[in-house]
């Protein structure tokens, strides 16, 4: 916000309250209530008036206070965020971030317990990113902020309380860029988000039991990282996909394809994906847990990917 004075935020309450985790904290105290607005609790409302900026040349960071709220600015975020660049025959670009918590948190019931990626990975002229680290966070922000193109930035529940040393120069990450978390030669796992630690605790495991997991967070949701992701089949030709995000049309599903699609030759086993069951989040802690996939559940399926 100090490099561009066309970026400003919105939002329930990102301003003198800081945003739900904290997020804005101290920005309305260092840039204003114009630029750091609180809005009313009108998710349709203030994402389609951040858009409306975007046109106009700003560039808006529009929060929503718990991802599931966003679905009430489904048609906002679809029919205009989405399509107006190519409606518009190329005369706006829409240089918008739209971004929030979302995933599996503890006990917050199923309302909020929402992963949309696999809502808004279908949307036209959207690129979706998923952060996982502090230092992937700040990286994918800056870049997403500087794209032309609008950006859904997709933050966990569960991985605020992370943390890490920064670098004081400038950065940013590749919008569309997986990254090599653990090099290995025997199955290729693909994660993102929260699931990325599931993972790299599984594969403390998997190798004491004498494996080598190849761990890619992908963070790039839409469009994949076919470059990244194929250089690694084609090493290890054997692939698990671990995600939060629901079996049934999820990012894995699409992922599945993709590889299918592009990379079926170099596969000496069946994609293996380990989803989010089908239900509703439960309230209860216990069951909560059962509907994600849990550590012991991705080593079995190494196990048997690689037998």
């Amino acid at each position: 916000m100090e490099r561009d004075l066309r970026v400003c935020v919105m939002g329930e309450d990102v301003g003198h309250y800081g945003g739900s985790y904290k997020v804005t904290k101290g920005l309305a105290k260092k840039f204003g209530d114009l630029r750091v607005l609180d809005t009313p609790i009108a998710e349709n409302s203030f994402t389609g008036m951040g858009i409306g900026a975007a046109m106009t040349g700003l560039r808006p960071v529009v929060e929503g206070m718990n991802m599931g709220f966003l679905l009430l600015a489904f048609n906002q975020i679809s029919n205009n965020c989405g399509m107006l660049h190519y409606t518009s025959g190329g005369q706006f670009t829409i240089p918008i971030v739209i971004r929030g918590p979302g995933g599996v948190g503890r006990q917050l019931g199923a309302e909020h317990s929402q992963r949309l990626e696999s809502y808004f990975q279908s949307i036209p002229g959207i690129q979706m990113v998923a952060c996982s680290t502090p230092y992937n966070a700040k990286g994918l922000m800056k870049a997403a902020i500087r794209s032309e193109n609008p950006v859904i930035l997709f933050e966990h529940v569960l991985l605020y309380n992370l943390k890490e040393r920064i670098p004081d120069e400038d950065y940013i990450c590749n919008l569309e860029e997986a990254e090599m978390v653990r090099p290995g030669e025997h199955v290729t796992i693909l994660t993102y988000s929260r699931m990325r630690y599931h993972v790299m605790q599984a594969a403390k495991t998997l190798v004491n039991k004498g494996y080598d997991p190849e761990v890619i967070d992908i963070r790039s949701l839409k469009p994949f990282d076919l470059y990244t992701i194929g250089n690694s089949v084609k090493k290890t030709h054997r692939v698990l996909i671990v995600e939060e995000c629901m079996r049934t049309g999820g990012i894995g599903a699409s992922l599945i394809a993709a590889i299918t699609e592009n990379f079926n030759d170099y596969l000496d086993a069946p994609i293996m994906c380990l989803s989010s069951q089908d239900v509703p989040t439960p309230y209860a802690g216990t069951l909560e847990e059962v509907t994600v996939v849990q550590p012991a559940q991705i080593v079995t399926a190494v196990e048997q990917l690689c037998q």
